[in-house]
């Protein structure tokens, strides 16, 4: 027992005493572009696809463990072939990472892929709420047509990609004036992140499966992306000015301003924590993403 202990001590003082400043500047070199990478695919649903085979990957080293050879053998297949796989799965995602390699690394550049997610403060996620509430309430009064996009756990870069970025405080004065009829935005759906317009005139996928006749082109928007993320989606018919809300797609239709806030607070302000909980668990939520 003592001599393995003595063993594995040496090894380790083995490694340790061939270190060198190479070894050292390769291990970070290696770690800043795995974070880069991160940092990149995390602003789409690229993401979903990496958490999805790191979870392979586990199943593949239980299996292994257990003495399962089938499933071994289908598994190792898989790996065996990992970079050809990696390379047609996110093939849109290093050529982003190319491009942005080839226009240079200016320092707003490095800022925009480095900077880490910080905790918002609550009192402007309330305000982003109670702001848009009001809006719809206006704009489904006077019968004009929304599509609003609160951003969740999966970020929607590739959705924002699509329309114009904004980055402005949420009032109820900048929704109704994107959304105003021959606005340049206001055929498209308005992203909100972090308690900001984020993006407006964005074009969200269509959901495939059969809806409503009745339902139109924005409903269908809004169900596609729902089924695609965890989002929740805002929608102001133009034609009977119905407020409706879809959430990992299921619709919930004409609701009133009061039930569009109880949603949204339920889901963005968490009950029965208090001021400084809420703020942590925002930040721990971020860094997830």
């Amino acid at each position: 027992m003592i001599e393995s202990i003595t063993d594995f001590f040496n090894k380790i003082l083995s490694v340790f005493s061939t270190f060198s400043i190479a070894d050292f500047l390769d291990i970070v070199m290696v770690a800043i572009l795995i974070y880069i990478c991160i940092r990149i695919i995390r602003e789409t649903r690229a993401i979903l696809l990496a958490k999805g085979l790191i979870y392979l990957a586990i199943v593949y080293g239980v299996v292994n463990l257990i003495g399962m050879e089938a499933s071994s053998f289908i598994l190792k297949s898989i790996f065996s072939n990992i970079l050809i796989i990696l390379v047609i799965l996110f093939s849109p995602e290093i050529r982003h990472i190319l491009e942005q390699v080839g226009h240079g690394a200016t320092a707003k550049s490095i800022k925009a892929i480095i900077h880490p997610g910080v905790a918002v403060e609550l009192a402007e996620i309330n305000d982003a709420i109670s702001a848009v509430c009001k809006a719809c309430s206006d704009m489904s009064d006077k019968r004009i047509g929304a599509l609003i996009c609160f951003e969740n756990n999966t970020m929607l870069g590739d959705v924002i990609s699509t329309g114009t970025e904004i980055h402005a405080k949420v009032s109820k004065e900048l929704v109704e004036t994107i959304f105003f009829p021959k606005s340049p935005l206001h055929d498209g759906a308005m992203v909100i992140r972090d308690g900001e317009v984020y993006a407006a005139g964005c074009i969200l996928p269509l959901t495939k499966k059969t809806v409503s006749s009745a339902l139109g082109t924005r409903h269908r928007a809004g169900i596609g992306l729902s089924e695609e993320s965890d989002a929740i989606i805002i929608i102001v018919s133009e034609e009977t000015g119905a407020i409706s809300v879809v959430k990992n797609g299921v619709l919930d239709r004409d609701i009133s301003d009061g039930d569009l806030r109880d949603i949204l607070t339920t889901e963005f302000i968490p009950s029965g924590s208090s001021s400084d909980d809420k703020i942590i668990s925002r930040l721990v939520r971020r860094m997830k993403k």
